[in-house]
């Protein structure tokens, strides 16, 4: 997680990212700024570089290092600015120490930043806590609610572009009927289709963890909303790092092109009544691969069973998924109801008999 601090130049008030103006603004002077004179500022504050052996080679990173700080309880990676001593762990609320540096190659290519704010997100939350009668009190009171933090996660964006070629057996089949018989026809076909297939951002996440599976129910993200990243969009949130390469995702793209090109082709073989692929091929394959971060609120909860539930809210167009702990004393009194409501009428019942 990286919380980022950008100092504002009237106060030296921190900046924060709102997702509402797309803007920064300060706490304390109320000023404001766009990303125009964020990105100004940054380069104002840069050191003037040397001409050493040590500059040269610095000279193909980002400007912006960051530091890695591992949760000694959960073992999450959390990417924090150089400056961070201790922060808290947004999977299970520990404190994390640092481990070490993260080298340039982990700095995002691009980022979508945070449409939804903090306010948006809570009213978002509670408003599907109502619909959920056997959730424990704890899970969304304002303690909890508290600790709700704005996180991004990291991706990798896949362009994809190959060619494509299916051959199929179809049939056509054909019935009428001419006084009491019915005739049925059936014609056979050997269909072949080809082309060029391209598919653009498709998203994987770059995460090995368990509850990557909540980040990925989140999903869809606009894809149009995309920005190039700058650290300034960081600020006021938290930040996840990557720990899966994009050479992890290698055999998982080539499934997936090919059961999409599948789909395409077959889609193309429309006016048959049945069309069984007998033959597919793909090639050409060429790939564009971009390191990115999209916007996720989370909420996490130790259950009394010490087990961590989490919950995310998608930060751009407020999609939910969750998996919730269960009140079984809540659950145990509506069951109790339940039979006593159940035995009383069948007393009921065979009174009236």
């Amino acid at each position: 997680m990286a919380v980022v601090s950008f100092k504002c130049p009237n106060c030296g008030g921190e900046l924060v990212f709102d997702p509402n103006t797309q803007s920064y603004s300060c706490p304390y002077c109320n000023s404001e700024f766009s990303q125009e004179q964020i990105d100004t500022m940054q380069k104002e504050n840069q050191p003037s570089q040397e001409t050493s052996e040590a500059a040269d080679s610095a000279k193909g990173q980002e400007q912006e290092e960051a530091a890695v700080y591992v949760c000694p309880s959960c073992g999450a990676e959390i990417v924090t600015d150089p400056t961070t001593a201790a922060t808290e762990c947004y999977y299970c609320h520990t404190p994390v120490v640092l481990s070490g540096r993260v080298s340039g190659e982990y700095l995002p290519q691009q980022i979508i930043p945070f449409s939804i704010d903090r306010k948006k997100a809570e009213e978002i939350f509670l408003e599907n806590m109502k619909k959920k009668k056997f959730v424990p009190h704890g899970f969304f009171s304002a303690k909890q609610i508290e600790k709700m933090n704005g996180v991004y996660f990291p991706y990798w964006m896949v362009d994809w572009r190959g060619d494509a070629s299916m051959e199929a057996e179809a049939t056509k089949v054909r019935t009428w009927r001419t006084g009491d018989t019915e005739y049925r026809e059936t014609q056979f076909y050997r269909v072949y289709r080809e082309g060029n297939v391209e598919f653009d951002d498709m998203p994987k996440i770059a995460l090995q963890k368990a509850n990557r599976k909540l980040v990925e129910g989140v999903q869809p993200y606009d894809q149009k909303a995309v920005k190039p990243f700058s650290m300034g969009y960081l600020s006021g949130f938290q930040a996840e790092r990557r720990d899966l390469e994009k050479e992890a995702f290698g055999a998982e793209i080539a499934r997936d092109t090919e059961q999409y090109a599948k789909r395409v082709l077959e889609n193309d073989m429309r006016g048959y009544t049945t069309v069984r692929p007998v033959h597919q091929q793909v090639g050409n394959r060429q790939e564009r691969w971009r390191y990115a971060l999209v916007p996720v609120w989370t909420v996490t909860y130790k259950g009394r069973n010490g087990k961590i539930y989490y919950y995310t809210i998608n930060g751009q167009n407020g999609k939910v998924c969750g998996e919730l702990p269960v009140d079984y004393k809540k659950l145990s009194l509506v069951s109790a109801l339940i039979t006593g409501v159940v035995f009383l009428l069948g007393l009921a019942g065979g009174f009236l008999l």
